[in-house]
Formats: structure tokens, C-alpha cells, sequence
């Protein structure tokens, strides 16, 4: 099992999710994020007055996988945080081990509680 933590922008969520969705992965958590990688930021103007923002909104993705869901639920992620463009800030992937997951409804745990 694995915990996939992806980061990607906030405008490129809904076509993640469709492709999350063809290759059916149905479950994951959403979550508003602000940080900032290569792109370091940029200026905004605010009632006149100019300043940089070095924290840009991101969306951060949480997905638990069994092992053989790993590499279709990385390319789909991968498809549509990229879009047409890829440019830069389009996002970063982070697969982790997953110890255990236990569904606590049914008390089911490892693979099947995924």
C-alpha cells in the first residue's frame, strides 16, 4: 500500500479528478494549501500599493492505493495536473509507504480497508 501526496494547481482539480476517476480511483481528500517552489511567487498590487506574494495557493491531493493502483493513479495525476502547458508550478508527487489503513466502520484493515 501506498499514501500519495500530490500538490498541483487549483484551476487543473477538476481534470485530476476525471482522470483519477477513468482510471478508477474514487477515493481521496482535497485540500486548500499555500506554498510556493520554483516559481517563487509574484507581485501583486493592492490599493496602489505593490508587494510580492510568495505563498501561491496550491491544492494538495491525499490518496491511499493498494500496490497495483500506484503507477495508473501517478500517470492520471500526472495527465491532468498538466494539462496542455506544463508549466512550472504545475506540481510535484510524493509516494509514501503505507503502514496500515483501518476502515473504522467495518473494522477492516490493510488493502481491503482501502
Amino acid at each position: 500500500m501506498k499514501y500519495v501526496i500530490a500538490i498541483i494547481r487549483p484551476e487543473r482539480l477538476d481534470a485530476v479528478k476525471r482522470e483519477l476517476q477513468r482510471v478508477e480511483v474514487n477515493r481521496l481528500t482535497v485540500s486548500s494549501v499555500s506554498g510556493y517552489g520554483a516559481q517563487k511567487g509574484h507581485l501583486e498590487i493592492y490599493r496602489a500599493m505593490e508587494f510580492e506574494a510568495n505563498l501561491l495557493e496550491k491544492i494538495k491531493l491525499e490518496i491511499a492505493v493498494n500496490d497495483e493502483f500506484l503507477q495508473p493513479t501517478i500517470e492520471a495525476i500526472k495527465t491532468g495536473a498538466k494539462g496542455n502547458d506544463g508549466y512550472i508550478g504545475s506540481g510535484k508527487i510524493f509516494v509514501l509507504p503505507l503502514e496500515d489503513v483501518i476502515r473504522i466502520r467495518t473494522d477492516e484493515s490493510g488493502s481491503a480497508a482501502i
